[in-house]
């Protein structure tokens, strides 16, 4: 079910287009969990939805896939960069309910390229929702 809130940013005009975590065309990948509710099975599928979502200041997705206790109160992409791609180096399943996703994503601020290394956690809760903890930066 399509989540109802009117506020998030629009798909891309054509659905074709390549979605932005570098997967196949947006409704078929990305899109299935951003525009028509459905639920990331795999912790890596839910950090390509999450990279998704912030290349389209989806806060309403990005909240409600963070995990409670580790979770802002709310998102300010005032200032967001400008996202260019996502590479997933490594995703390890320690268990049903615990996993990691390493991935580099390119973005530029100022006009100056930068890369974001990070090793993120994700836990499946209870509802079997996969949903972000925490990560740590590489340098």
């Amino acid at each position: 079910m399509a989540r109802p809130d009117s506020s998030r940013p629009r798909a891309p005009e054509n659905e074709r287009e390549a979605c932005p975590c570098g997967g196949l065309a947006f409704a078929d990948c990305c899109g299935r969990y951003l525009e028509h509710g459905d639920i990331p099975p795999t912790a890596e599928a839910l950090m390509r939805s999450r990279y998704t979502a912030f290349v389209r200041h989806d806060a309403p997705y990005l909240l409600d896939t963070w995990a409670a206790r580790t979770r802002p109160a709310a998102l300010d992409f005032a200032d967001a960069p400008q996202w260019l791609g996502l590479q997933v180096k490594a995703h390890v399943q320690h268990d049903d309910t615990h996993a990691e996703v390493e991935f580099v994503a390119r973005y530029k601020v100022g006009g100056r390229a930068h890369r974001l290394h990070e090793r993120s956690r994700f836990e499946r809760s209870n509802d079997g929702r996969w949903r972000y903890i925490d990560g740590d930066l590489f340098e």
